[in-house]
């Protein structure tokens, strides 16, 4: 049976996350709902992963299974003339039938925006945060994060996983136009992780927290030593990598 990945792209400004849940608006629910009607029989699609309520998507990856092949084309054209302003697909590729999007990923980035001056054209797109920041002493903080750790500390309590351990690989901040950028890529995230990481991370720019304290709350294993989450709606998803030999 023939399985294809879906790339795609979403505001998640007025979607309850991505997961579908009961009696919510979420985007795996739109893009099924679209699937479905667009070939005319019902299809179930698997994400790469979860983004919570608000968060958006530059590359979000999703894999469904149909009994027969399609021309990708034209089913690109089909779902983003159905599919509402929000959500974009932007490619979709033929893979072995074992292929999974969420099992199969190297690798994922996210982008955390913030934008220290009032601006009426980020809202809900970026974080207005005025407060002055120390950036040089925030990406020194940062590399502290670099290898394979235990990141309970940046967890939400209550989530099912075996193990805290992620392997990240790149963690920094940088200046995008009137924004300041977190960019953070790793073989896995903790639910809730990078906004935890973001409000902890603002603390030592703010001189709150040094650097020797900020490894201290790494090594504390205890979301009660981290800082707050940082708003929902500054985060993107804007990778999911995979390995060349799942593609057709």
């Amino acid at each position: 049976m023939p399985r294809y990945f879906l790339q795609l792209s979403y505001k998640g400004t007025n979607y309850h996350g991505w997961q579908i849940q009961p009696n919510a608006h979420t985007v795996q629910a739109e893009l099924q709902l679209a699937l479905s009607t667009v070939l005319r029989k019902e299809i179930e699609i698997m994400g790469s992963g979860r983004t919570d309520t608000g968060v958006h998507a530059k590359k979000q990856v999703a894999h469904f299974d149909l009994a027969e092949e399609v021309n990708c084309e034209d089913l690109i054209y089909k779902l983003n003339s159905f599919l509402p302003e929000d959500i974009a697909i932007e490619s979709c590729r033929p893979v072995k039938a074992e292929a999974h999007t969420r099992f199969d990923a190297n690798e994922r980035a996210y982008h955390y925006y913030l934008h220290q001056s009032k601006s009426p054209f980020l809202t809900k797109r970026s974080y207005y945060y005025s407060q002055n920041l120390d950036v040089e002493l925030m990406n020194l903080a940062a590399t502290k994060l670099i290898g394979s750790q235990d990141f309970e500390s940046f967890s939400k309590v209550k989530t099912e996983v075996n193990n805290f351990i992620c392997n990240i690989s790149e963690a920094n901040w940088f200046l995008e136009n009137d924004q300041l950028v977190f960019h953070v890529r790793a073989n896995r995230f903790l639910r809730g992780m990078v906004r935890a990481l973001v409000g902890t991370l603002l603390l030592v720019g703010e001189n709150k927290l040094s650097v020797e304290e900020f490894v201290e709350v790494i090594k504390a294993k205890n979301r009660k030593a981290a800082g707050r989450a940082v708003p929902p709606h500054g985060l993107y998803l804007t990778e999911v990598s995979y390995p060349e030999h799942i593609y057709l």
